[in-house]
């Protein structure tokens, strides 16, 4: 669950950072991330909402039947 909360905070960070029309971003950790293009920032959106979207899916679960044809 932390993942998903990780990403969470990553993705409120792109929207506003994106809303405020900046491109530079800078973590708690110090790490610092800058974007040449809003497309840039967008496509990162788009990966972390999918992201978030493959945790919460639910597991699949594949049953196989097998026979020798006779």
């Amino acid at each position: 669950m932390a993942e998903i909360d990780t990403l969470a905070k990553r993705l409120e960070d792109l929207r506003k950072l994106r809303a405020e029309g900046v491109r530079r971003l800078q973590y708690s950790d110090g790490r610092e991330v800058e974007y040449r293009t809003d497309s840039e920032i967008a496509a990162a959106i788009a990966d972390i909402e999918r992201q978030i979207a493959g945790a919460n899916a639910p597991a699949k679960v594949v049953y196989f039947s097998t026979s020798k044809g006779l």
